[in-house]
């Protein structure tokens, strides 16, 4: 089902309330997501982006009831990535010559993926395309978060598509923030930010800089994925200026993986010893073996300091760390600080490797870490907890 968001603009998009998984397996959905796409009708019609490429017929067949598709005088693919143009090759089979309107980049991305030299009109930022009494303008937006990214804005309605920023996997067929459950949505907002766009947060500076210079008056944020910002829209730039800002709360967050439970009875001890130490910070506790990533992940993004746990195995920590340590050295967290701790039996490698590890992730090593000999007793499990008082005091 269309909807109207102005007399001139209809979303035409999917919502995908089945989605569990993206990226594949590396982004949890459990709120489901959408694909927007965008019809802008002025003296001339305007596609922007597509549908995830397993709903491409659908799309296609959802869009010829609501407009003749010989009438789309335009495309506009703001990114290439298969979520935003799937439905591409389906569509242009039907209208071949339209014009498709992207980066440079984009047209490169859109040609390796689907193989076809398609009617590609390159554009830069700045660079306008009139369509009667409202125009588009482009604004590149690289590794935002792909080298071919960018936003449009359209005159007159005030709307700024931005495609994957601002964005959420989060389905509703509400639309609008105001219409939402917003505690559900700035908790999607947050993940996402934190899970994709975390590398890349000196550019969001940048070009909410460069888009906030521009003086465009913005009624409208149309992201690609989850709701539309339409009440207080810029309360979302707002927050991504927060979250770009080396982001954290008075939180610790505690991951541990474990065999016998004696590395998840260090974790608790520490915990306890945090909360000894100051009652004030919030300390969450995460069995990265059971717990889905992308909300670790989440809660170390609003960490100023994290503690990950390991007994030694095989000479080495357990999978679901190292894992998970992957992941987070490739998001580039800033200023935050961490350490190491686990339990052993006889070579006892792994904190001291976790340590490294951690300070190969960027993070500020706050000490060694911490060992503890087979399973904790009384008077190891005071250590722990005066290692936790001990470790507030080092970050």
């Amino acid at each position: 089902m269309t909807k109207k968001l102005t007399d001139k603009v209809t979303w035409v998009g999917k919502v995908d309330w089945e989605l569990k998984n993206f990226h594949g397996q590396e982004y949890s959905t459990k709120k489901g997501s959408s694909y927007n796409s965008y019809l802008i009708r002025d003296e001339k019609t305007v596609l922007i982006d597509t549908v995830w490429q397993p709903y491409d017929k659908e799309f296609v067949s959802r869009l010829k009831e609501e407009i003749d598709l010989k009438e789309i005088d335009y495309i506009i693919a703001n990114h290439g990535e298969i979520d935003h143009s799937g439905a591409l090759p389906e569509l242009l089979r039907e209208i071949p010559d339209t014009p498709v309107y992207c980066t440079a980049k984009g047209a490169q991305i859109l040609k390796a993926h689907y193989h076809e030299d398609w009617n590609f009109v390159t554009v830069k930022t700045g660079e306008t395309l009139d369509l009667g009494e409202s125009k588009l303008i482009f604004i590149e937006a690289p590794m935002l978060h792909w080298p071919d990214s960018m936003f449009t804005y359209m005159t007159e309605e005030n709307i700024l598509f931005s495609n994957d920023a601002f964005g959420q996997h989060y389905a509703t067929e509400s639309l609008y923030n105001d219409t939402v459950d917003n505690s559900e949505l700035y908790e999607e907002a947050l993940k996402y930010y934190a899970n994709i766009l975390t590398p890349f947060s000196s550019l969001v500076t940048k070009k909410i800089d460069e888009i906030l210079k521009f003086n465009l008056p913005v009624a409208m944020i149309c992201p690609s994925h989850g709701i539309i910002w339409k009440k207080d829209p810029l309360q979302i730039v707002n927050q991504y200026i927060k979250w770009a800002d080396a982001y954290q709360e008075n939180q610790i967050t505690i991951i541990y993986d474990t065999m016998w439970n004696a590395t998840k009875k260090m974790a608790e001890a520490i915990a306890d010893g945090i909360r000894k130490a100051d009652n004030s910070i919030t300390v969450k506790l995460f069995n990265s073996a059971k717990e889905d990533k992308n909300d670790i992940v989440t809660e170390i993004f609003r960490s100023k300091a994290i503690l990950v746990g390991s007994p030694t195995v095989n000479n080495g920590y357990l999978h679901s760390i190292g894992g998970l340590l992957e992941m987070v050295k490739g998001l580039k967290f800033k200023k935050k600080s961490a350490a190491a701790f686990g339990s052993y039996g006889w070579s006892g490698e792994a904190v001291k490797q976790l340590t490294d590890e951690l300070g190969r992730c960027g993070f500020k090593l706050a000490d060694d870490g911490h060992r503890s000999l087979w399973v904790p007793d009384e008077e190891k499990l005071a250590n722990c907890t005066e290692y936790g008082r001990q470790f507030v005091g080092h970050i």
